[in-house]
């Protein structure tokens, strides 16, 4: 990929409309389910979504990807750096817009306090290629949620994502390699 790729996802960074977002997604080239392999820092492309601030602020570190039917689709951060992946039917994503902003603040020592609630060692999504938009590429299916992130290539080591959540719109971010 090209440097003026990479300028280009800078400069949506931190904030830039849904259509902008969705224009710089659908220029991207597709991906491999394959080539996913590894663990990944995840941040949001602020778009104006209802949750927008809330994952980062909660913790959320990325998603891990060991192979094709093997993936932690939620990685957190706890106390002492530690990396560990979230069981994703306990993270209420459907009420988290609804949360307000002073709660959402504080979530990330929540998270820390839960963690032997909503850990998980399990696997809980997998790879697939997927056509998403007239293309094919990457797409990370949930086992027990009705959400699929669907990827494209920025660089060798970063991936812009988007999260299909039935009955919410698409919500952006931004994935690069460990």
């Amino acid at each position: 990929m090209t440097t003026q790729t990479t300028a280009r996802l800078a400069a949506l960074e931190p904030a830039c409309t849904a259509a902008e977002a969705e224009a710089f997604f659908d220029g991207l080239p597709a991906v491999r389910p394959e080539e996913l392999t590894g663990r990944y820092r995840g941040r949001e492309l602020g778009t104006g979504h209802p949750m927008d601030g809330m994952l980062e602020s909660s913790g959320w570190y990325g998603k891990q990807f060991d192979d094709v039917d093997h993936v932690h689709p939620l990685l957190f951060r706890g106390r002492g750096d530690e990396i560990f992946a979230v069981e994703p039917r306990k993270v209420p994503l459907g009420i988290v817009p609804k949360v307000p902003a002073a709660v959402v603040a504080h979530s990330s020592q929540a998270v820390g306090l839960l963690k032997p609630a909503i850990r998980t060692t399990k696997h809980r999504a997998r790879l697939r290629a997927v056509e998403h938009r007239g293309v094919v590429t990457a797409a990370m299916v949930y086992d027990h949620l009705p959400i699929i992130d669907f990827f494209r290539r920025v660089d060798d080591d970063t991936l812009l994502g988007v999260m299909d959540l039935r009955g919410s719109v698409p919500y952006y971010f931004v994935l690069t390699r460990d």
